[in-house]
């Protein structure tokens, strides 16, 4: 029996779905103006009962997250206990041991931030004074008090408009993704694995889960366009930590559509943006660094491989959380352009000991992983550099981005007109039977795994019992490595999964993982394809747009 067994459909139900897909048009419950346009193409049997299957899973999980910590369907591996954790950092990320940090150093923290928290306070009351404008982005740049961000980031998004507009319009939103987003399964996924090492987010169904959930399901009838795209999980919740569930929404919004920050193009099909940011990525290490760009290319570290992240959710979990939010500050000012100057700002940190490095795994890893727990510059000094990365690009007129394609904005009103999805879109990826090239690839790894099993047993010899004991050990460590950084990493958008969409079969080694990712170009919904099997890196040469072509191809 499947998961969606229990969902079976008597002819009856069926008789009366069919029914229901000859109506050309419907409101939403309680939508306003909100017309959702009904698809009239005739469905099979099979079909019929897909749906019918997805409908009902949609009904379960938004009713799990209506009940919240009260639902009796919570599995023990989804609700980790507490104790394993000892302290939490002062954003709410828990941690098996303290910080490290001396008591002399926390209280200066501490004296400076209350100093300038006393001058944002000023500034807030005073917002729209000529004094405000002036010291903004000076005072941006030595960073925005905790306390303070919430406010802050609400006016630098200028979220109070937003709401004023729209009064009304994220509730009718959510009452539409109740009764018709095709999402609703694959936000489920990614909401219960956001962050959870994060106090709002370490209990199932807890009431910031709860309001992520809600979040990105009322976004992908809003804006149709990109739907929900894995990615967009790890911008709310960080935006959740500062804002409310409607503030969220529209914070979100904001970041999608303005012109300022455009991520809207980082999510559609094809992500133009993305492609634009990695090539212009190259373009400024070409200019820059050409011998750290020689350097990488030499172990065929491609930007693909190492900067998703960077670009595609602003530095998280890629660099150190306060650091992060310091640049998300930046971010709020002054948009795009911080993104390509912090990417060559981390680069020309650590280019000597990049420099240094003898292969490919050395420099990923280094600059997914290592990073993220220990950058190796106090945050202030690398805001420094980053501001004086952006005055050096700008004045080789690298700083800003190319023009922008004109699709990569949204070209359809939004939460006006919802289109109803497709069958297809509405059922999900459901199938029993992969497609033959999956077959094939799985057929590769298997083969490939076996000839390398064989060739160990064959170097066995009188000595073998400790070198297999030996290599044993090593492998267990590696393996804990690994499923630590799949757990965290699991199924997102990042290096792991966009640079291993690659259509050829690698020369280098081959693993099985989870799951991996794959994109309806009709919905631009992500959709998990649980237990397959990818390539660990790429051919002896990397094209970027035949990588992300492939991604969204399949």
């Amino acid at each position: 029996m499947t998961r969606y067994d229990r969902y079976s459909l008597s002819s009856d139900q069926q008789q009366q779905q069919q029914q229901h897909q000859q109506k050309p048009k419907e409101h939403c419950p309680e939508s306003g103006d909100v017309v959702l346009y009904s698809s009239t193409a005739a469905m099979t049997d099979e079909e019929l009962l897909l749906l019918e299957r997805a409908n009902a899973e949609r009904d379960e999980i938004f009713l799990r997250y209506d009940q919240g910590r009260k639902c009796d369907s919570i599995d023990a591996w989804e609700d980790p206990l507490f104790e394993v954790y000892t302290q939490a950092d002062r954003y709410g990320f828990l941690h098996p041991v303290a910080p490290k940090q001396s008591k002399e150093a926390e209280l200066l923290h501490h004296k400076i931030e209350m100093e300038r928290l006393k001058k944002w306070v000023k500034m807030d009351k005073n917002w729209d004074s000529a004094a405000t404008k002036k010291n903004l982005p000076r005072r941006i740049m030595k960073g925005i008090p905790d306390r303070m961000r919430s406010a802050i980031w609400r006016k630098l998004l200028d979220l109070d408009r937003q709401i004023k507009e729209n009064v009304g319009m994220y509730d009718r939103m959510l009452q539409c993704a109740r009764h018709h987003s095709p999402d609703i399964r694959q936000i489920d996924f990614d909401v219960n694995r956001q962050f959870r090492n994060h106090l709002f987010y370490r209990e199932r169904y807890s009431v910031k889960q709860q309001s992520l959930f809600r979040v990105l399901a009322a976004y992908s009838m809003y804006n149709t366009e990109i739907g929900y795209c894995q990615g967009m999980s790890t911008v709310a919740a960080v935006l959740l930590m500062y804002f409310d569930e409607e503030d969220t929404f529209w914070a979100l919004d904001v970041l999608m559509t303005n012109a300022r920050y455009a991520m809207h193009g980082l999510y559609i099909v094809g992500f133009p943006k993305l492609m634009r940011f990695l090539a212009h990525h190259d373009r400024i290490l070409t200019k820059c660094m050409p011998s750290l760009k020689k350097h990488l290319d030499k172990h065929e570290v491609h930007s693909v491989l190492y900067s998703l992240k960077w670009f595609f959710v602003i530095f998280i979990e890629r660099i150190p959380f306060s650091l992060c939010l310091r640049v998300w500050d930046i971010y709020m000012m002054f948009g795009e352009r911080v993104l390509t100057a912090m990417a060559y700002t981390i680069l020309k940190i650590h280019k000597s000991r990049l420099l240094r490095m003898k292969d490919m795994d050395q420099v990923t890893d280094f600059l997914q992983t290592s990073l993220h727990k220990q950058f190796g510059y106090h945050d202030d000094h690398v805001i420094k550099v980053l501001q004086h990365s952006m005055d050096e690009l700008k004045k080789l007129k690298l700083l800003n981005l190319p023009p922008a394609s004109a699709n990569e904005l949204p070209t359809v009103p939004r939460g006006q007109t919802v289109v109803e999805p497709s069958a297809q879109a509405k059922i999900g990826h459901r199938n029993e039977q992969f497609s033959e090239r999956e077959i094939a690839l799985k057929e590769t790894v298997l083969y490939r795994s076996e000839s390398k099993n064989e060739d160990e047993e064959e170097q066995y010899n009188g000595d073998g019992e400790l070198v297999v004991r030996e290599r044993a050990i090593a492998a267990r460590a590696e393996d804990e490595e690994e499923d630590e950084r799949t757990e965290k990493d699991y199924d997102d958008i990042t290096e792991d999964t966009v640079s291993q969409l690659h259509t050829g079969v690698s020369t280098s080694s081959l693993r099985t993982i989870q799951s991996f990712t794959t994109f309806d170009t009709g919905t631009s919904m992500a959709t998990s394809l649980n237990s397959l099997v990818i390539i660990d890196s790429i051919d002896d040469y990397c094209d970027n747009d035949r990588i992300i072509e492939e991604s969204t191809r399949l």
